[in-house]
Parts: C-alpha cells; structure tokens; sequence
C-alpha cells in the first residue's frame, strides 16, 4: 500500500509543510486539502511515470466532534471529568448548550503498537487536553488527590504532564508555548 500524508497549511502563510519532508514543496491553502502519495513506496498511483507524487483534492473534517469511550459507571466518569478538568457532561436535550472547546492546535497522530505513549499495552487511545496553565492545573488535580507526572523537560511545542482518569484511561495535559 501506498504512503499517504495528509498536507494543509494556514491561510496566509507560506510555509511547506509535511510534503517538504518527503522532498516535495507543497504550499497549500487552508481551504483546500490534499492526498499526497509518496513515489518509491508500495502500490504506487497510475501517472508516475517520472516518479512524481500524486496530488488529489479530497472533502476535509472540520474538527473533533466528540470522543466517546466506555466505562462501567458512566455518571460517576462523566462527573469526574467535568469537576476536575472543567469538560462539560453531554447535554440532556437538544436545547441545551453541548461544551465548547477554544480553538488551538490539535494533532492527530496515528502510533506503531508497542508505543509506550499510553501506558499499558491493551490502551488503545489517550486524550490530550490543552491547558493554559500547566501548573495551575497540576496543583488543583494534586489538591484532588490525583496522581499527576509533570514531564520536567520543556520542548520546542510546549510542557506536558500525565495522569489517568478513575477508569485508568490515560490523560495528557498540554499547555503549549
């Protein structure tokens, strides 16, 4: 099968952006989204008869509507995550406001199996919340009683810290430069 890299850039900038990895300039408009296929990889496209990557126009999601998980008390997470991290339990009836996210970067990163991102192996996912205060965060999750690991590194994109929800799914925190 082919390699495939999704490549958008925001409006008014004039930056390349995961085609330049692959040595192809892309400079793409936020209202248009490509498909890149990688030449030299498996399954090539028909038209590559220079090698070059095919490029096609393809609909694009317009964010995260919603992460649904599964939990033997429902109620009991749902409140959880609401009083300790301010994320809003679905609403009741259609009139009623649902939460709201700001905007803000989000990375969809698909990881190889044995990834130790998530702590145990049978973890199949984990939610990475942005925050504006790393900090504060912690110290009000810590005052909860909750267990939390500060990454003591700081990276290019910002601070990190780890802890699981009561369900033992695993939860970053981001608060990004």
């Amino acid at each position: 099968m082919a390699a495939v890299a999704a490549v958008a850039a925001p409006a008014g900038t004039n930056r390349n952006t995961a085609a330049a990895a692959c040595g192809v300039a892309a400079a793409v408009r936020r209202t248009q989204r490509f498909s890149l296929t990688v030449p030299g990889t498996a399954g090539g496209s028909p038209g590559w008869e220079h090698g070059w990557p095919s490029l096609r126009a393809v609909e694009r999601v317009t964010g995260i509507g919603g992460l649904f998980l599964r939990s033997s008390d429902p109620d009991r997470l749902g409140r959880w995550y609401a009083e300790h991290l301010g994320v809003d339990p679905p609403p009741t009836s259609y009139d009623e406001p649902v939460w709201e996210q700001e905007a803000g970067p989000t990375v969809w990163a698909v990881m190889p199996p044995d990834t130790e991102m998530f702590g145990r192996p049978e973890q199949q996912w984990m939610v990475n919340f942005r925050v504006r205060d790393l900090a504060a965060m912690v110290s009000q999750l810590q005052g909860a009683g909750i267990t939390v690991d500060v990454d003591p590194e700081e990276y290019p994109i910002g601070r990190f810290a780890q802890l699981a929800d009561p369900d033992g799914n695993p939860i970053q925190l981001w608060e990004p430069t």
